[in-house]
């Protein structure tokens, strides 16, 4: 059997190899032509790029032979029946061309392969004829290898559509209507989505351990913010919420060593967010054996933020100690605080640098001062006591006093900096640009919110550094066809489903 398998791969072998050497003639002559004339700079470039098509002919034409030998020509050396995904089905007669061809790195090709049809009860039922080469192959959404569909789901996270058709165009010769470009980038995305929770928490572990060995006289931290951003949402008169999570790992001396983001187009509440956040912090801190880390919950003082803290932090259990609470330190960032500042010292003064040297005076106190903004509050009303203020003014007094005055509890930052903890959420806000801003955003976009989950997922994926991950075992996923009846020896091909 072994010996007939051999034989087979040989032949195999000697098709690929005259499918490269048909174009390796075309190269020895273009070898040739730019050794006979002047060396320029344009020749070069000419020669290069001229090159670089000859050689991704060839790879088209290897890959093409290859994954049309993977099949023997006669059906009758194909097994009859086919189980996949829970249903049986029956080998039709010849071999079929795939109709829009595949997608591969190096072009498209044509595949041709036997489909199988399902059995009468389910054709009753709407199912459709598969064909199990393809997905043997790992082909996605019926029209890319698993290569391409990898580079399109990593450039679909940071290019517009029309700029990922144009690279598919010019650097794999791929030509495909918007419609299969969708298709493509929204499978990608699903695939990789069910494996991204996992692969985040085996991220945020990695770094945990990392700090846990780092050397410093502080205590490793796992810090989490939230924050939300106006998105253009098609069909709206007006912008809705989306929002972003980020975990992030600092290590003893206080670096930081890495961050994870979770995000979410705008929904009512932002439940799903809440729920996903919750899932991974739960998992990976039931899931973690090393030091302790100081768990900081830092944000503005926004409406989702502290509903979140207030219910779920705060009487968050102890995954791995029954009956204890996890601790949080929340923080309110603090440079959101020195805005309410700003607004204080606006009614507070009529002279520009009067109003500017107490800011700045309060601010230091802020930073560097213990039960700081008491202080401050104390000598803003007596400011407020020497002055008569409009209505206006009034309003906007008291609007800054309370917020100070309501989240005094989350300003200590004089003991937040001496604990080595982060006092802004500059990380989350930052967050808020990269995942949002810099691709959903662009002049004249407007998204659909399943359209915009496709792209969000692929953002997520690659701006938490878990992309290879993710996709890897996006592909380790998918189904196998299992063979029904034994194919004749040296053609058995494809990998039996565990």
């Amino acid at each position: 059997m072994v010996s007939l398998i051999a034989q087979e791969a040989q032949r195999s072998c000697a098709e690929t190899r005259a499918a490269a050497l048909s174009q390796w003639e075309d190269i020895e002559r273009l070898v040739q032509s730019f050794l006979l004339q002047p060396v320029t700079p344009e020749a070069a470039w000419e020669f290069e790029n001229t090159l670089k098509e000859a050689l991704r002919e060839i790879g088209r034409s290897i890959v093409e032979a290859a994954y049309n030998r993977l099949e023997p020509e006669a059906g009758g050396e194909m097994p009859k029946r086919v189980e996949f995904a829970g249903q049986e089905y029956s080998r039709k007669n010849e071999k079929t061309k795939n109709r829009n061809g595949i997608g591969t790195v190096f072009g498209k090709i044509e595949l041709w392969r036997f489909s199988y049809e399902p059995l009468s009860e389910a054709r009753d039922d709407k199912q459709k004829s598969f064909s199990p080469l393809e997905s043997s192959l790992g082909i996605v959404a019926g029209n890319a290898t698993p290569a391409l569909a990898e580079r399109v789901g990593r450039a679909a996270a940071s290019q517009t559509q029309q700029e990922l058709r144009e690279l598919l165009e010019r650097e794999h010769r791929v030509r495909w209507s918007v419609q299969v470009l969708r298709q493509v980038t929204a499978a990608v995305s699903d695939g990789v989505a069910e494996h991204l929770h996992e692969a985040q928490k085996e991220q945020l572990l990695a770094w945990l351990q990392a700090a846990d060995a780092s050397k410093g006289r502080r205590k490793i931290t796992l810090a989490v913010g939230r924050d939300g951003i106006m998105l253009p949402i098609r069909d709206e008169k007006t912008y809705k919420e989306g929002a972003v999570a980020t975990v992030t790992v600092y290590d003893r001396r206080g670096r930081r060593l890495g961050t994870v983001y979770l995000g979410q187009m705008p929904q009512a509440y932002q439940t799903t967010l809440s729920a996903e956040l919750t899932r991974l912090l739960s998992d990976l801190l039931e899931t973690w054996d090393g030091s302790e880390p100081r768990l900081v919950y830092i944000t503005d003082a926004g409406f989702h933020p502290t509903e979140y803290f207030d219910n779920v932090l705060t009487p968050m259990e102890h995954p791995r100690r029954p009956g204890h609470f996890l601790e949080w330190t929340r923080v309110v960032d603090f440079y959101h605080a020195t805005e309410y500042l700003a607004k204080l010292a606006a009614v507070l003064f009529d002279d520009p640098r009067a109003a500017h040297a107490w800011q700045r005076r309060m601010r230091r106190w802020l930073k560097h001062e213990p039960n700081a903004v008491f202080r401050i509050l104390h000598s803003a009303a007596k400011y407020r006591s020497e002055r008569r203020l409009s209505a206006k003014e009034e309003e906007a007094y008291c609007a800054a006093y309370q917020y100070l005055n309501n989240y005094k509890a989350y300003m200590d930052y004089q003991a937040y900096r001496r604990l080595g903890l982060p006092i802004g959420s500059g990380v989350t806000e930052a967050a808020c640009k990269s995942v949002f801003t810099q691709r959903f955003k662009e002049s004249g976009m407007s998204w659909g919110i399943e359209g915009g989950r496709v792209i969000l997922r692929l953002r997520l994926a690659t701006m938490s550094h878990v992309w290879d991950t993710v996709y890897r075992n996006f592909l380790a996923a998918r189904p196998l066809p299992t063979l029904a009846t034994k194919l004749p020896t040296g053609h058995q091909r494809y990998a039996k489903a565990a």
